[in-house]
C-alpha cells in the first residue's frame, strides 16, 4: 500500500449530516461529502491486511484495497475503472448499501473501520463530474433477443451486462419509471432520481431498450414474451407485505396501511407524477405516526413522516433493544447485532423495544389508537403492561413475504415458496434457471428472497453471466 503507516497516522473520518431543522425542509439528499484531500487521506488507512476481510462482506467482490491504494496515489480514474468493473452502479451503493464490507474490516476490531462507503460514493461522484463514465455499446450484435422482467437493481444490472456483450435486451417494467424500489421505494432524502434517470440514460445508449407501463401477465403476456425472445429473465422482487395483524381487532380501520402503498406516493409527488388510478391518498400531516417494523423501510417511513409534518412518530419493533457494541471476537467479520441509530430515527422518532401490537381502536371509522403489550426475554407478554398510544396513521414495515403470486408469477405457474424461493432452486445455485422452461432465468430478491440492493447487483450479473452462457455457450462475462 501506499500508504502503510496510514491507519495509526490519521483517525476515521466520515461524511456528516446537514441539521436536521435544515433537512426536513426539502425531499433532497443531506449527506455531506468529504473533500479529495480528505478521501486521499481515509484511503490511506486501508492496512493491507494479509487476507482482505472486507471481500468477505461485499457480495459484489469490489477489489477494495485496489481502489482504496488508488484514491490515495491520485489515480482516481484507475481507481474508478476498477470499482465499474465489479458493481455496475457504485454510485447507488455508495449511497444506500450498509456498508458490510467496513462490518469486516480488519479496523473494525477497534470500531475505527475504514471509510470504505464513502470512498465508494466519492469515487462514483468524480467519475460522473469528470466524464469518466460513457456508454459501453458492443462492437458486434449476437443476434439474441432477451427479455427482463422487473427494472429494479437486479434487472438493470443484468440488462447492462448482457447489453454491452452485444444482446439485444428488452426490459419491461410495470411503472412509469425504470428502477424499481430504487426510484419508487427509497425516498429522495436518501438517494435524488436523477441518480438512477443517468444511469438509464447510459444503458440505453448501450442498446438496452425499455417498455414502461407495461405490467407482463396484465398487460402483456408471459408466454409471449417467452415465444418471442431467446431468453427470459424475471426479476420482479419480492413485494408481498407481511400482516402479522390481519384477524387483530379494528385492522379494517381506515388509516392503517403497508409501507409500500406509502412511500411510493411521496416519491410520485416529488416526480410530479400522479398516482396510479384509484389510490387513496395517504398524508402524515398533522397526525401521530406509529411505524411497526425496526429496519430500514421503517426508516423510510419515519424521514417521510416528519417532512410531511407529522406531529410525532413512534417506531415499535418487536425484538428487544441490542447491545450498544458488538462481541467483537463473537461477530467479526460478520455483520454485527448491534443497536444502529438511522439519519430518520435522529431526526427526532421515539422508539420502542420489545413491544408487541395487540390490535387498534378509532373513531368514526379511522384508526385513533394502537394497542400494545410488553415482551420478556423469551418474546413472551408481560401480565399488567398493556398501553396504549395515539395512532392516527399506522404504517407496516415488517418485511416482505414474497413476490406477488398474481400476474407473471400466476401465469408461469412458478412453484413460490415461503420469503420468495422457488421449489427446488437454492440462493446458492448459479445457473439462475427456473425448471418451468429452458428459457426461463431469475434473480434477485424473488429468488433469494428479500435482501439488499448490493446483493440484487450481485445477482443480476451472475444470471446476466448465467444467460450468456447458456445463449452462447460460453460467456466472458463476470461471476
Amino acid at each position: 500500500m501506499g500508504k502503510p503507516t496510514g491507519f495509526l497516522e490519521f483517525q476515521r473520518t466520515d461524511r456528516k449530516y446537514r441539521p436536521v431543522e435544515e433537512r426536513l425542509k426539502h425531499w433532497n439528499e443531506f449527506v455531506e461529502p468529504l473533500t479529495k484531500p480528505d478521501t486521499e487521506k481515509q484511503a490511506a488507512r486501508c492496512m493491507d491486511c494479509g487476507i482482505p476481510y472486507c471481500h468477505t462482506g461485499c457480495p459484489v467482490n469490489n477489489q477494495i484495497p485496489d481502489w482504496n491504494d488508488l484514491v490515495f496515489r491520485g489515480d482516481w480514474k484507475t481507481a474508478a475503472s476498477n470499482l465499474h468493473s465489479t458493481n455496475n452502479f457504485p454510485d447507488i451503493t455508495g449511497r444506500i448499501c450498509p456498508a458490510p464490507c467496513e462490518a469486516a474490516c480488519t479496523l473494525n476490531i477497534d470500531d475505527t473501520p475504514v471509510t470504505i462507503k464513502t470512498i465508494e460514493y466519492s469515487i462514483a461522484s468524480r467519475a460522473w463530474e469528470e466524464g469518466w463514465i460513457l456508454p459501453e455499446p458492443p462492437e458486434t450484435k449476437t443476434g439474441k433477443k432477451i427479455a427482463i422482467v422487473g427494472s429494479g437493481p437486479a434487472g438493470l444490472a443484468a440488462a447492462q451486462q448482457l447489453a454491452r456483450v452485444g444482446h439485444d435486451v428488452h426490459v419491461y417494467e410495470k411503472n412509469e419509471r425504470p428502477g424499481g424500489l430504487l426510484v419508487y421505494g427509497i425516498p429522495d432524502f436518501k438517494m435524488e432520481k436523477d441518480i438512477i434517470a443517468r444511469r438509464v440514460r447510459q444503458m440505453e445508449a448501450e442498446g438496452v431498450t425499455f417498455h414502461c407501463g407495461v405490467q407482463v401477465g396484465r398487460d402483456l403476456s408471459a408466454k409471449k414474451l417467452e415465444d418471442e425472445h431467446d431468453a427470459v429473465l424475471i426479476a420482479i422482487g419480492s413485494e408481498q407485505p407481511f400482516d402479522f395483524f390481519a384477524k387483530s381487532p379494528g385492522r379494517d380501520l381506515a388509516g392503517i396501511h403497508y409501507a409500500m402503498d406509502f412511500l411510493p406516493q411521496q416519491n410520485r409527488r416529488n416526480a410530479g407524477e400522479p398516482q396510479k388510478p384509484g389510490t387513496h391518498e395517504i398524508s402524515a400531516k398533522g397526525k401521530h405516526v406509529v411505524v411497526i417494523g425496526g429496519g430500514d423501510t421503517g426508516s423510510d417511513c419515519i424521514g417521510t413522516s416528519f417532512r410531511q409534518g407529522a406531529k410525532s412518530v413512534t417506531q415499535l419493533e418487536i425484538m428487544p433493544m441490542p447491545p450498544e457494541r458488538e462481541n467483537k471476537a463473537l461477530s467479526w467479520p460478520h455483520w454485527p447485532l448491534k443497536l444502529r441509530v438511522s439519519s430518520s430515527q435522529a431526526e427526532g422518532a421515539k422508539t420502542e423495544y420489545s413491544i408487541s401490537t395487540t390490535g387498534f381502536s378509532g373513531e368514526g371509522g379511522n384508526v385513533k389508537k394502537l394497542h400494545y403489550t410488553r415482551l420478556d426475554n423469551k418474546m413472551q407478554p408481560v401480565p399488567g403492561s398493556e398501553g396504549v398510544l395515539d395512532a392516527d396513521l399506522v404504517l407496516f414495515a415488517m418485511g416482505f413475504s414474497g413476490p406477488i403470486e398474481g400476474d407473471v408469477v400466476q401465469e408461469l405457474a412458478l412453484p413460490v415458496v415461503a420469503r420468495g424461493r422457488f421449489k427446488g432452486l437454492d440462493a446458492t445455485d448459479r445457473d439462475y434457471k427456473l425448471s418451468a422452461s429452458p428459457k426461463l432465468f431469475c434473480a434477485g430478491d424473488i429468488r433469494r428472497g428479500q435482501s439488499l440492493v448490493v446483493w440484487a447487483i450481485r445477482e443480476g450479473r451472475q444470471a446476466a453471466h448465467a444467460i450468456d452462457k447458456f445463449l452462447m455457450g460460453t460467456t466472458e462475462l463476470p461471476l
